[in-house]
């Protein structure tokens, strides 16, 4: 039952979503949440790993998903629910977007389209930040910050954004600096 739950719940966060990997958070959030796979906790050091790994986040978040909820026949089905879905779209719709897309009704849909995106990008923004800088004991807490993790993170973002640092140093070097403060 596990393996039709993991398949089905990855094949709709893959049909269901549009824009790549960090837009699928919020689904993949609530589909872990429904069945309880796995904790939250789990869910973000998840997150950090996918990040890391070569490939989509979506991809590499099924992939761990199913297999901590289901071993390795769990790992193959969600990676494979997450993706057949865009292979398929892409698949039927490459011509007919190819042929409309200046089309003015499309113009109009991809208008709508880009703000939810964005809308959902921010929504799995806003629950890693409350679950990674706000950890307290292993649990979630609203009270104050972990000033250590926080100082990171605006680290972290001014050497990305302003500075232009590449992101693998920015995650090699966060770990060395997180074996020495944590």
């Amino acid at each position: 039952m596990i393996y039709w739950e993991l398949f089905i719940s990855f094949f709709k966060v893959g049909l269901f979503t549009i824009g790549g990997g960090y837009a699928m958070l919020p689904l993949i959030q609530q589909e872990i949440e429904a069945y309880q796979w796995i904790t939250t906790q789990e869910f973000i050091d998840i997150l950090a790993i996918a990040e890391m790994t070569p490939g989509p986040v979506a991809v590499n978040t099924a992939t761990f998903v199913g297999y901590k909820s289901a071993g390795v026949l769990g790992s193959l089905l969600a990676t494979t629910a997450v993706a057949l879905p865009s292979l398929i779209i892409i698949l039927l719709l490459a011509r007919f977007l190819e042929k409309y897309q200046e089309h003015p009704i499309m113009k109009a849909v991809f208008s709508g389209i880009r703000p939810a995106v964005a809308g959902l990008i921010g929504a799995a923004a806003i629950f890693i930040i409350r679950n990674t800088l706000f950890v307290v004991n292993g649990g979630t807490s609203l009270g104050l910050p972990d000033l250590r993790a926080v100082l990171i993170a605006i680290a972290v973002f001014i050497a990305v954004r302003y500075y232009k640092v590449d992101p693998i140093k920015v995650i090699i070097a966060s770990a060395v600096v997180g074996l020495i403060i944590f």
